[in-house]
Formats: structure tokens, sequence, C-alpha cells
């Protein structure tokens, strides 16, 4: 592709009906739980991307058969009830956050030594806090450059469950790893909370993907206290992965700012996916939403509100809203998503550089940012080699002439089309 790739303005209202490819979170979790099972699932409309190849070629290094067709969008995968076949591993990650944590608890189940590292960025990312439960837990797992990130080593013999406390304000996904493995566990476990979680409806997400392969979890109401009973088994079966609202939220974004419509198909008011709360943001900022049963529509105003939002539920979308705060009238202001600065990149300094960088009156607080909106400058954003900075910030280009985004390829993580299917906008 071209670097930096270039987007043209469209010249009317953007009406589409849009699909978006297989949800991340959704295919990575049952990715790990298929490995888990009694034996052959089939995955249907799955994502294939970066961060679920990763997945992929991590279980099969494991000793488990992966089987693929993109053109599908289809995985078979044969698990083993929740043995390892692989004594020893080394496993590369890249830079998915899910892979690495989902796998590092997985191993806790495993009968011997392995290794699992990423990208240099990776090496940035904490995962301290589910090293130090897995060693409340009876498994051996350190940060072996002593930093509380990878390259991480697991030395384990089987792990028989218990009672643990990992901070909530840093990842729910600490908690979503052991919830997966818990079941496989012979005493089950308890996970209490501390402090504040974050992104909670991953935790129903993942909830709702062990209930389809047949084990249960609970939570009290506050999601202070996480109990799986141990002694479980998931059951093998053919599943289908929901579209992507992660990957949906830049279409409805082009609608917003644009005064016009787009539907996503399949995904609809069954979702579990928390970043369907980005529409209740469309909502306050003017957008028409109709919420259907398999679909979900979004029409633009005239005239965009700014608004202040709490966004932690749904922090991967607040790149999206900073995209489309330049086209609103009065600043927009998304608060409460601090964690965020240890993901891809430090996406509060990057975002708020980059709407500097396009003309925009920014204030950055150490849990968000409050933007002014200003007339855009036409300008090179930088993506930090962060998919959400690229795929989120291209929106401004839509509606702002002489906006290129840089590296377009690291949509490659999670949508390996996009530029294809953003470009479909246009018809």
């Amino acid at each position: 592709m071209q670097d930096p790739y270039p987007i043209e303005p469209l010249v009317r209202p953007v009406d589409a009906v849009v699909e978006v490819p297989g949800s991340k979170s959704y295919t990575n979790r049952a990715l790990l739980i298929a490995a888990l099972a009694d034996g052959r699932s089939t995955l249907r409309g799955a994502l294939f991307s970066e961060d679920t190849e990763r997945m992929a070629d991590s279980l099969r290094r494991l000793g488990l058969r992966v089987e693929e067709d993109p053109a599908d969008a289809r995985y078979d995968v044969w698990g083993t009830g929740g043995r390892i076949p692989a004594a020893s591993a080394e496993l590369f990650v890249g830079n998915s956050g899910t892979t690495v944590r989902f796998l590092t608890a997985m191993l806790g189940l495993g009968h011997g030594r392995y290794l699992v590292d990423g990208v240099e960025r990776m090496r940035q990312r904490p995962i301290q806090p589910l090293l130090d439960a897995l060693q409340a837990l009876g498994v051996r797992a350190v940060s072996t450059a002593g930093t509380g990130c990878p390259p991480v080593v697991v030395e384990a013999d089987g792990m028989a469950g218990g009672e643990v406390s990992m901070p909530g304000d840093k990842s729910s996904q600490y908690f979503s790893a052991l919830l997966m493995v818990g079941p496989l566990t012979r005493d089950g476990l308890t996970l209490h909370v501390e402090r504040e979680m974050v992104s909670k409806p991953y935790i129903d997400l993942t909830a709702n993907i062990m209930a389809a392969f047949g084990a249960t979890m609970e939570r009290d109401a506050d999601y202070r206290t996480l109990r799986v009973p141990g002694g479980q088994r998931y059951a093998p079966r053919e599943y289908f992965v929901e579209p992507d609202a992660s990957n949906a939220s830049y279409f409805f974004g082009a609608a917003a700012i644009t005064g016009g419509r787009v539907r996503v198909r399949n995904l609809g008011t069954g979702s579990a996916q928390g970043d369907l709360r980005l529409l209740d943001a469309l909502e306050q900022m003017g957008c028409e939403v109709t919420r259907g049963v398999d679909e979900i529509e979004v029409k633009g105003p005239e005239r965009l509100r700014g608004i202040q939002v709490d966004a932690n539920a749904y922090s991967d979308m607040a790149q999206t809203l900073f995209a489309i705060a330049p086209f609103a009238e009065g600043p927009t202001e998304v608060r409460n998503i601090s964690h965020t600065r240890v993901q891809e990149c430090d996406r509060l300094s990057a975002s708020a550089a980059e709407l500097q960088r396009l003309g925009q009156e920014v204030e950055e607080y150490p849990d968000g940012l409050r933007v002014t909106p200003r007339p855009v400058t036409p300008a090179v954003v930088q993506t930090y080699h962060d998919h959400r900075m690229a795929m989120a910030f291209a929106l401004v280009g839509l509606r702002a002439p002489g906006v290129s985004i840089a590296d377009p390829g690291c949509t490659a993580k999670t949508f390996p089309d996009y530029w294809q299917r953003l470009e479909r906008l246009r018809r």
C-alpha cells in the first residue's frame, strides 16, 4: 500500500450496508476454549488477522491440531480436554494482548516449561498481576527481565485452583484469562477484584463464550468477586463468531460525521460486546441509532454535538470518539481510560499529539482528553504501530482534505482489509 495512505474526502453523505469481519475478542477466546474442549470444534465467521494467527500458531506449537480456511472464515480445532501436549514450547505473540494473557494462564494447566515473548512494544506491556496470581495458584510464572512484562517463563505441573486477588484497574483480560481455564481445575477459582474493574463488559463476553461451550461462572453485581466451579468440561461444538463491534465503530463514525447512514449486518441487540456502548455516545452527539436483532443502523445528524463521557467500559472506542470530535459543535471530553496508556501505544498521548497535528485544541489528563474543535489542518497522521490509531483517524480524512495515514498496514493486526472496505463507502 501507498505509505502514507491518502484519504480522499467523501463527496456526499455515506449511505451503505456494511459487513465487518468476525470479532477478535470472540475469535481468540473461542480458539483457546476450543483447544481446551473434549474434541473437534468448528469456528465459523472467525477473524483472520495478525492477532488471531498468533493465537492459532501458538496453540499449534503447544501440540494442538488447528486447521484453518481463511476464505471460508473457519477454524477447526481438536481440543484435548485441558491437556497441553507439549512439555516445552517457545511462543511468539507479536503485539497481541489477548494472546499473551490468555496463553499465559492456559500454560498453568500444562506440565513443563514454556516461554512467551513478543515484539518490542509487548515487552513494555504489563502482565505482572496475572503472574502474581498464577504464582499464588502454585504455578511458577515470571517476567524474565524483571520488568513485570514479557518475556514470560511459565513452569507448571498442573493447576488445582484456589482463591486469588488481582487489581481490576489495569486490564480485565487478566481475569478473563483465569476464568477460561478455571473450569479445568480441580477446585475451581475464586477471583477477588481489588479497586474498580475496567472494561467490565469483557467479563460478561468471556462468560458468554464459556457458556456456549458448556461451562459456567458467576459474579456479583459489582464485579468484585468472580467464581468458576472446578471439575467442569468444555464440550466441542460448531460456533459462530459474530462481527466485531470495535471494527464496526469506524463505519458508524463515518455515518456520524457525514450526516449519512450506515447499517451493519449480523450484529444486534443480543451481542455481549461492550464496544457497542459507543452507540449511546453517538446518540448523545445527535445520531439516530436503530438497534435490531440482527442489524444496527446509525444515521448522522446535520450537526454533531460535543459530549462528556466516561468510556471506561468501551475504552477501545475512545479513538473513534476523538476522530469524530473535530466535527462537533463544542468540546468532547472522554475520561476514565487511563489504562489505555499501556495498550498498543500510549493511546492518550498519541491521540493528543495527532489531534494537535490536525489543528485541534487538546487538553490531556491522566485519564483522558478534552478536544475542542478547530478547522482541520492537512497532515500525515502518525499511527504508532497501533491499528486503532490508523482506522479511527482515517475518519477525519473522509470529511477534511489533505489527511494521510502513516503505516496503513498496521491495520492487519485486527482488520486486514479495512482500507478496501472503507473505500466501498464511496459507491
